[in-house]
């Protein structure tokens, strides 16, 4: 029998991230994968294949839409060769998957094919073409999550499907309804109505991405209407049916009126829940909670002492860099060392276009709290390289303390917000002020000069260019 100092359950962001790092401390590591990829949800059907078709899609918007303001010309008709757009889109995944193998080789890692089971605490098996036993004195729980749905919904994965269908589908959809305004509904919402779908979002909250500050809402919304999409929010869907090529909805909206939806294809997209499955969890001693969660102290630690679980599985926003850096944090702990998390500053992204981006509280979390805070805020419009790419729509807001002016939050809506929010994560690390930020001096013409002159704004209201 293989005996190892850190077992891995799960080779998804947090799970071959702690590998690697437990490799990297000098301890003999074991990871299990029940797929024949590594990588998980992220890099197979989630975060990978999703911006790639996020960007080719986004091509072709640019190529029907803005091209010839640009002044290029292309003659004849600009067509979707979706087969070609899906089959570029799993040959980034293939190759970033490749990746992962190429980084458990380089740091001596075994990995095991199968699915991963405890026989107690110590001991694990492994279910694949043969079943194998190995022992390990610590084990990382690292399985992810998978999409949930409703009680009374039948995902058929051909016309009711969830996100790891929309990821692959033959052909472009006529009415695409999405259940859930939420991030992985609105990013691959966006992408077909780009290609020419109709989109119809059903989102039971008052409002889409609702867990995000409420001012990114109102401009994504906006955003989103001016391409026609058809928002429907304060809706709860009460019945999901297929009839032949048709999938029919019913929701009753907020005044409790029956509205009766109609497409060819419906993405069911109400969230995650926690996959534990197969785990015999309660062999080893660990607990699970009845939201399906594994219960964790402050150490990601289980109630079995030896045993940790990181990433999806446990509390917290289900975000692959959130698994990562949990799964470094239980590696580091394993080794006797000292590591920490600030959650608060882990930031949260939407990958649409314009992209949406936060970190920190949101106006309505510091209202809650009584917190006396100011805001600053400024458009991207009135910056030259947004009017230069096209790129006018959202803002970026700071909120800091209106005492001691540390940053609180900040929150971004437009083009690179997703690669910006590093900026803001960096400066709250270091407990900066606005008035920190708004003395580094920001390269022209770049869409970060959108944080300084926020910071600006919230300092004394002194923004430059508005």
């Amino acid at each position: 029998m293989n005996s190892y100092d850190v077992a891995v359950i799960g080779s998804g962001p947090g799970g071959y991230v702690a590998a690697i790092r437990c490799a990297q401390l000098g301890m003999k590591t074991a990871i299990i994968e029940k797929y024949a990829t590594l990588g998980g949800t992220c890099l197979n059907v989630g975060c990978i294949p999703s911006k790639a078709l996020l960007d080719s899609s986004h091509h072709y918007e640019d190529a029907i839409k803005h091209f010839e303001e640009h002044g290029i010309d292309i003659p004849g008709e600009i067509k979707v060769n979706l087969k070609q757009m899906i089959g570029r889109k799993q040959a980034v995944v293939d190759q970033t998957t490749g990746g992962i193998d190429f980084l458990m080789k380089k740091n001596k890692i075994d990995v095991y094919q199968g699915l991963g089971s405890f026989k107690d605490a110590t001991h694990i098996l492994i279910s694949g073409k043969e079943t194998i036993e190995i022992e390990a004195k610590n084990t990382i729980i690292a399985t992810g999550s998978k999409p949930s749905s409703l009680p009374f919904i039948s995902i058929d994965k051909e016309r009711v499907i969830t996100s790891t269908e929309a990821l692959k589908l033959t052909e472009i959809p006529k009415h695409l309804m999405v259940i859930g305004g939420g991030v992985i509904g609105l990013e691959l919402g966006q992408v077909y109505r780009r290609l020419g779908s109709e989109v119809t979002v059903i989102e039971y909250m008052d409002r889409i991405i609702p867990t995000m500050d409420s001012g990114l809402s109102k401009e994504l919304n906006k955003v989103f209407k001016k391409a026609k999409f058809s928002i429907e929010v304060s809706h709860k869907v009460k019945s999901v049916e297929r009839k032949g090529n048709e999938v029919i909805v019913k929701a009753d909206n907020k005044k409790g009126e029956e509205v009766t939806f109609k497409g060819d294809y419906c993405l069911v997209s109400v969230g995650r829940r926690p996959y534990t499955d197969g785990l015999n969890a309660e062999a080893a001693g660990v607990k699970i909670t009845d939201r399906g969660q594994i219960e964790v102290n402050n150490h990601l630690q289980t109630t079995a002492g030896n045993i940790y679980a990181i990433g999806d599985v446990v509390k917290g926003a289900m975000l692959a860099h959130k698994a990562e850096e949990e799964g470094v944090f239980v590696a580091e702990t394993i080794a006797g060392q000292k590591p920490h998390i600030d959650y608060n500053l882990i930031p949260g992204v939407v990958y649409t276009w314009p992209e949406v981006a936060s970190v920190g509280k949101t106006e309505e979390q510091l209202k809650e709290a009584g917190v006396d805070y100011k805001v600053g805020q400024f458009p991207m419009r009135a910056l030259g390289r947004s009017r230069a790419s096209m790129d006018i729509d959202g803002f970026v807001k700071i909120l800091a303390d209106k005492k001691t002016d540390e940053v609180l939050g900040v929150h971004m809506i437009g083009a690179r917000a997703a690669d910006m929010i590093a900026e803001a994560v960096v400066a709250m690390e270091f407990r900066a002020s606005a008035e920190d930020i708004s003395r580094m001096s920001h390269a022209h013409p770049t869409f970060t000069e959108a944080i300084k002159e926020a910071a600006l704004a919230a300092t004394e209201d002194r923004a430059l260019h508005i």
